[in-house]
């Protein structure tokens, strides 16, 4: 009977367990699903997927870090109809920086960021039907772009996420991990 109470009790505080807000040296990997793109394509979209990676670097003296990281997503169509199919694939990887707000000290559990990136979108287009001129309007690019974000850590090392901007997708949601 002690040692359930005991058990019970510690994972109790381990789940409510006071996060710390993002500082030098804080790292978090963003696991997430997108909804919602402005990559083209026709047909049915298969589920975009991103990982992300930020790691604070800078204090800039004020109430806040900044952040240097990477990021990779996928997404794709599959689009078929009058006797032949169509496949566009798009891969994302850029490299981001952030700036993670910490105004917010009596909320340690709350992260909220935002920052830029420069990626590189890596399209794919394929055919059976054996016409690949519309693949050559989705072209693969350099791309810059911005994005908002905010984390909510339920431990000191797991939360979730939610982002807004470019990248395989308009909105990332998911799971964050912190070590």
């Amino acid at each position: 009977m002690k040692k359930t109470i005991f058990t019970l009790m510690a994972v109790i505080i381990a789940l409510t367990a006071q996060a710390q807000q993002f500082q030098i040296g804080t790292t978090t990997l963003n696991a997430g699903v997108g909804l919602g793109t402005a990559l083209g394509g026709l047909g049915k979209a298969r589920p975009a997927i991103s990982l992300s990676v930020d790691h604070g670097l800078w204090d800039i003296g004020g109430p806040g870090v900044i952040s240097l990281g990477g990021y990779i997503g996928n997404t794709g169509y599959k689009y078929t109809d009058l006797g032949y199919t169509a496949k566009w694939n798009y891969t994302i990887v850029g490299v981001r920086g952030a700036y993670h707000y910490n105004g917010f000290t009596d909320i340690p559990e709350l992260d909220i960021y935002g920052g830029v990136m420069l990626g590189y979108n890596i399209a794919k287009y394929t055919s059976d039907s054996g016409d690949t001129s519309l693949g050559n309007s989705y072209g693969s690019g350099l791309g810059f772009t911005g994005f908002v974000g905010g984390r909510w850590f339920f431990t000191n090392r797991i939360g979730a996420y939610a982002e807004l901007g470019y990248g395989v997708s308009t909105l990332n949601v998911g799971v964050t991990y912190k070590f």
